[in-house]
């Protein structure tokens, strides 16, 4: 197949979507290349003003795009259910729920609600969005969710006893715990919504290695990336393919396919067995609706 670029992305005129982290890095390149195909595009970001810059470094681009900016911040519960519920007073369908933003190898720090912060806002955030919006997924034809992974999964293990850095904290395992749980979530998520008959797909995809504000916490990575790193652009493509190729089907996982999945234009590709895990998805799911207190799918309906 030839190369995947943006020529490939279908129109988008009608369509809604959610991104968060849209600020910075693939986040901003994923809703650039949205609001250029005419998607309304809702930048979830925490910072408002960073999130006001993006939009007018996206209408430089795309003079006529729909923005708007909705306050997220994924480490804490209560602004998720705010964000939820500021968006649905403005919108009654969703169409592409993409669940970019993160944090990646800071020192210790906790959430509001007390989650070690990098499992708290990868992935504990994004599954209490999910779900507080899921209702709004089910009432758009042809809606998605789109998780950011990454490579960093492949030494991710899920520690149910020390998710929280109880025991111990070491941040690059404890990135790759929150990265695989990223895709845990996924596949589980597509499992229930098979089961109750739901025509929502839910796809992921890792950018490979991108040069973005991501690596501010090593000065090794932000060192390296002057040699290795490829573009934000080219790192948005795999979650831009995940979120509109009319080929996907769920649980379809997109990366780059140049050396080792670090650069290159995005195609299918694998995860390591831990992330095809049932019996750790389906715990982890149970988790995760005790922590947030967000239950969906089997469990309770949470109104936003």
């Amino acid at each position: 197949m030839k190369k995947w670029t943006l020529d490939q992305m279908p129109d988008q005129t009608g369509r809604v979507a959610i991104v968060t982290g849209a600020n910075t890095g693939i986040g901003l390149e994923t809703a650039a290349a949205l609001a250029a195909k005419n998607a309304v595009v809702i930048l979830a970001c925490r910072n408002k003003a960073k999130a006001e810059d993006a939009m007018v470094r996206i209408r430089e681009r795309t003079p006529s795009a729909d923005l708007e900016f909705i306050e997220l911040d994924l480490a804490s519960l209560a602004s998720v259910e705010r964000f939820a519920a500021s968006f649905r007073a403005g919108h009654d369908r969703l169409d592409l729920l993409i669940n970019n933003a993160g944090v990646m190898i800071p020192p210790l720090g906790h959430t509001e609600d007390g989650f070690e912060l990098q499992f708290g806002c990868n992935h504990l955030g994004h599954f209490a969005l999910t779900g507080r919006l899921m209702d709004l997924l089910e009432a758009t034809p042809g809606a998605r969710v789109v998780n950011v992974a990454s490579m960093a999964h492949r030494y991710g293990a899920m520690d149910f006893d020390n998710l929280n850095a109880e025991k111990s904290y070491d941040k690059m395992p404890a990135y790759g715990q929150s990265k695989l749980a990223n895709l845990l979530f996924t596949f589980e998520l597509q499992r229930r919504l098979g089961a109750a008959g739901s025509e929502i797909l839910v796809t992921a995809a890792h950018p490979g290695w991108t040069g973005t504000d991501l690596q501010r916490h090593s000065a090794f990575m932000a060192l390296a990336n002057r040699f290795f790193a490829q573009s934000p652009p080219m790192g948005a493509l795999p979650t831009l393919r995940a979120a509109v190729d009319p080929q996907a089907s769920g649980g379809d996982y997109y990366g780059p396919k140049g050396f080792y999945e670090m650069r290159g234009y995005p195609k299918k590709v694998e995860t390591t067995p831990a992330a095809k895990n049932e019996i750790d998805a389906r715990r982890l799911w149970q988790v995760s609706e005790e922590l947030t207190g967000v239950a969906y799918l089997g469990g309770k309906t949470v109104a936003a």
